[in-house]
């Protein structure tokens, strides 16, 4: 439909004068960016900062290295090309960003979304989405100054996580309480109508401080995806976005000079195989960095291996910025054409080529890809000390940032208003400073004073020896910070010696006379905010079994499904397709590691372990209904894969499966088990125990901690 909509808009645009064409370049431009506009506002919906943070790191070190290799190839070639440096730098942000759409419909088509690798190829798209956001801002940065600037990009960076984290911050924390708290007046259409002002109002901020509107539907997007409403407002907007979506991808082909194509036939073919190559290598490298297994690395490179509509966004932004050639916007929007119609061909073929190279690579190397990908996949533990500074640098980051877009509303906002409005002078200078301390005090008493990771912190501090120092240091740290900040907000109103002295007199008054009252309140925001924030708690953990390929994934039985109302004897799953079932979840009930009487209804849902072929055989069984709509699980989070080695000593040594009880003891199911170069996924019951072998456990975390300790 991408390469229609492009031809469509070839036809009717001012190069191609055979059909009614359109000449005026500046209203096609227009439309082409309120396209954008909803283009990202529906990306956004279906990004949500939550499942970045779920994302983990598999996915996160293979989109980074890929967008770091492809900047370096886009430049390098441009350069070769004999383009400009401007050109050059563009045509590797072109080149860098994959193209969500594009693989989202390849996957629908071929039916491949439920396989191991397009979980990591949609955590990637999520990383690479966020990226791309980035890049548009230190693009525009680069076009403006027309010179690399190690500080202005680093500004520009601290610009953007800046206002990223207060927008997300303050967004969660009202967003979801109003439609709420409007739910009985919000309709279809008043819905529709509102969630488009909220895009468009973030889309004025954006502009306001100095960034794409894109930037801002994007951000609005990703906070309504927090949120019990998104997805009635993806459902009532997917009309909008359609509409502008193909408005989008018409101007981009209203924009195409075919003469430029032709000038250009050999650099395209280039750019084209240097797209598709990097892509491909770059994703699998970084794929098989990250511990992924080598099918896996090789299948999710395969299908990065496009781009899209970022990329068209980019290029829009060069020309108008002004700062790229005509040629360099039709070139993106031919290899994008070109990759889009490779994309499904890699994807289906992705793996034969597994299968080839599993063949004509030595042995040796496979079973070190194994053995690597394996080792990433053990127990970690992390210490105390990373525990308490992960949360303390969370806990600074989170407040400064409320912290200083409180004083920043103060001296930009405020200030002005209070003067035109009610007193000039120090009277209307204390208002203004009683304001801002008010709505600050909260977010310097947790700043300064709020203990993070108490278990943490009590494990540290009774080290006397080595620790208490630093702990101190880490505490006075924070309570200058705080002192700090006052002391920048009455800066901005008093003179400097007297904003000193105040700032230490109301972090005096802050800590000692009103720490209770701060704490409480305190405290009733957070618990709002993180209602908020978990109400859409839909996405579950998932686990990935390697290097067999296997992994957890959630099915859905149908009630037209023949295995409705049998039990799991009769049905035989585990003999008949080599898969475990690991929860049932029916309704509120849930039945975790479900014995071998238990029947199976319409609508159950279940968690199962087992491998790309195995599940997609089971799933024609269940008949699995796409449309079925997700529920939060507390259970299913409890469930756990942990790796567990076997010595001579372990009660579990010389026993068969059935007889050490792990499915009584910690509601666990075994689904591999590693013995010397041999690895067996789902064994039998029967199977016994050795010293040396590596058992891998899918259970509740509780129960396998507690084993784990004895």
């Amino acid at each position: 439909m991408v390469l229609g909509y492009i031809l469509a808009g070839f036809l009717v645009g001012p190069h191609f004068s055979f059909v009614p064409t359109v000449f005026e370049e500046k209203s096609i431009t227009i439309w082409a960016e309120i396209g954008v506009i909803f283009l990202l506002f529906n990306l956004g919906l279906e990004f949500s900062f939550k499942k970045l943070a779920k994302v983990g790191g598999p996915a996160s070190i293979t989109a980074v290295i890929e967008v770091i290799c492809m900047l370096a190839f886009g430049f390098i070639t441009g350069r070769i090309l004999g383009w400009s440096i401007m050109d050059s730098i563009f045509l590797g942000g072109i080149l860098s960003i994959s193209s969500t759409t594009i693989i989202i419909r390849a996957f629908d088509e071929l039916g491949v979304k439920h396989k191991q690798f397009a979980k990591l190829v949609f955590g990637a798209l999520i990383v690479e989405d966020l990226v791309a956001i980035l890049l548009l801002v230190l693009l525009s940065t680069l076009a403006v100054s027309q010179q690399f600037s190690g500080t202005e990009m680093l500004i520009s960076v601290l610009k953007l996580s800046f206002f990223l984290t207060l927008w997300f911050l303050g967004g969660i924390f009202i967003i979801p309480t109003f439609l709420k708290r409007a739910g009985k007046l919000m309709n279809d259409e008043t819905m529709l109508i509102v969630s488009l002002a909220l895009c468009l109002l973030m889309v004025m901020l954006a502009v306001k401080v100095g960034f794409s509107p894109a930037l801002g539907a994007f951000i609005m997007g990703s906070i309504l995806a927090e949120t019990t409403q998104a997805e009635r407002i993806e459902h009532l907007t997917k009309s909008v976005k359609d509409l502008f979506a193909a408005v989008f991808f018409v101007s981009v082909g209203m924009l195409i000079n075919p003469s430029v194509l032709v000038e250009y036939a050999l650099p395209i073919l280039i750019i084209t195989i240097v797209t598709i190559l990097g892509k491909l290598s770059s994703s699998c490298i970084g794929a098989l960095l990250s511990g992924q297994p080598l099918k896996t690395s090789i299948q999710a490179g395969m299908s990065l291996a496009q781009i899209g509509e970022f990329s068209f966004i980019i290029a829009t932004l060069g020309l108008t910025l002004k700062v790229t050639s005509g040629f360099l916007y039709p070139i993106a929007v031919a290899v994008s054409a070109l990759t889009t119609f490779t994309t499904p061909y890699l994807i289906r073929f992705s793996g034969d080529v597994y299968n080839y190279l599993e063949k004509h690579v030595p042995a040796r190397w496979l079973g070190s890809l194994n053995n690597y990908s394996a080792s990433t996949q053990g127990i970690s533990t992390l210490s105390d000390w990373k525990i308490l500074l992960q949360t303390t640098i969370f806990n600074i980051v989170v407040h400064s940032v409320i912290i200083l877009g409180v004083i920043f509303l103060s001296s930009r906002y405020i200030k002005p208003f209070v003067i035109a409005n009610f007193e000039n002078g120090y009277l209307g200078t204390s208002i203004i400073i009683l304001i801002s301390i008010i709505a600050i005090a909260p977010f310097l008493w947790a700043l300064a004073i709020k203990r993070v990771e108490k278990k943490a912190y009590s494990n540290l501090w009774l080290n006397k020896k080595y620790t208490r120092g630093p702990l101190i240091a880490l505490e006075l740290f924070r309570v200058a910070l705080a002192v700090f900040y006052v002391g920048l907000l009455l800066y901005l109103f008093l003179p400097s010696t007297l904003a000193i002295g105040v700032a230490f007199t109301i972090i005096a008054f802050v800590i000692v006379i009103f720490s209770r009252k701060l704490q409480a309140f305190y405290g009733r925001l957070e618990k709002h905010f993180l209602l908020n924030l978990h109400e859409r708690e839909l996405s579950s953990k998932k686990h990935d079994i390697v290097p067999w390929d296997a992994h957890l994934t959630e099915l859905v039985i149908a009630p037209e499904s023949s295995a409705v109302g049998q039990t799991l004897t009769n049905l035989a799953i585990r003999e008949r397709f080599g898969v475990n079932i690991a929860l049932i979840e029916r309704g509120k009930l849930r039945i975790a590691t479900p014995g071998r009487n238990e029947s199976l209804y319409p609508y159950d849902k279940l968690t199962v372990i087992g491998n790309d072929e195995q599940i997609a055989r089971l799933k024609e069984l269940l008949e699995v209904s796409n449309d079925y709509s997700e529920s939060p699980s507390d259970l299913r989070d409890s469930l756990e894969l942990q790796k567990i080695s076997i010595s001579s000593q372990s009660p579990l040594s010389g026993q068969t499966i059935r007889e050490s009880g792990l499915r009584e003891k910690v509601q666990g199911l075994v689904v591999g088990i590693e013995r010397h170069e041999a690895r067996i996924l789902n064994p039998e019951s029967d199977f016994i125990f050795e010293p040396g072998d590596v058992m891998w456990i899918v259970g509740n975390k509780k129960r396998i901690s507690e084993m784990l300790q004895k």
